[in-house]
C-alpha cells in the first residue's frame, strides 16, 4: 500500500484513469466491430459510414494514449483497404 501522500494520491488518479482508459478501449473497439460487420454483410456503403466514425474515435484513442500511433494506423489502413475492396 502507498505510504506518502503523494503515492496515495497516485493510486487515486490511476483508478480514475483506468476507467476512462477502459471505457474508450471498449468504445473503439465496438465501433471497429461495427465496421468488421458491416464488411461481412457486404453492405459498402454502411461499411464506409462505420469507419467514418470509427476512424475518429481510434485517432483520438491513440491521442490520449490508450492504443499505440503505428496500431491504430494499422487497424485503420487494414479496414479501408478492406472497404475499399469491396467494390472490385
Amino acid at each position: 500500500m502507498a505510504n506518502t501522500s503523494s503515492a496515495k494520491k497516485a493510486v487515486r488518479k490511476m483508478a480514475r484513469k483506468t476507467v476512462i482508459n477502459r471505457d474508450r478501449r471498449s468504445s473503439v473497439r465496438s465501433s471497429l466491430r461495427t465496421v468488421e460487420e458491416a464488411i461481412a454483410s457486404g453492405d459498402k456503403s454502411a461499411a464506409a459510414a462505420a469507419l467514418s466514425v470509427a476512424e475518429p474515435k481510434l485517432m483520438r484513442a491513440v491521442n490520449k494514449g490508450v492504443f499505440h500511433k503505428n496500431t491504430g494506423a494499422r487497424k485503420v489502413s487494414r479496414l479501408s483497404k478492406r472497404v475499399k475492396a469491396m467494390s472490385a
